[in-house]
């Protein structure tokens, strides 16, 4: 599990979930894009939320280790969904027309 902090608020998503956000976040910088990605995790109350991100060249994140015996919420639609945009943007001759 990682820390994702957003606009001053922590929040605990699982590492692959996390590191994926991180790298299509800086994608989308270097496009000149936006999008919004949607990941379960766990707010600091400790109940699950769904989060929705923002990300555009102002994006402001922070992914952190965090230490905690808590269940990593299942975003297996968010990170297949990351996965594909960021290989797509990965691309020398991708198409960034549908940021």
């Amino acid at each position: 599990m990682k820390h994702v902090t957003f606009a001053e608020k922590s929040l605990l998503i699982g590492n692959e979930a996390a590191d994926l956000l991180m790298q299509y976040a800086r994608l989308i910088s270097e496009r000149g894009g936006s999008d919004v990605v949607t990941v379960r995790a766990i707010g600091v109350d400790g109940n699950a939320v769904d989060a929705s991100f923002l990300l555009n060249s102002a994006t402001v994140l922070m992914v952190e280790s965090a230490s905690t015996d808590a269940t990593e919420p299942d975003n297996h639609e968010a990170v297949e969904y990351l996965r594909n945009r960021t290989e797509e943007l990965s691309q020398p001759f991708g198409p960034p027309s549908d940021l």
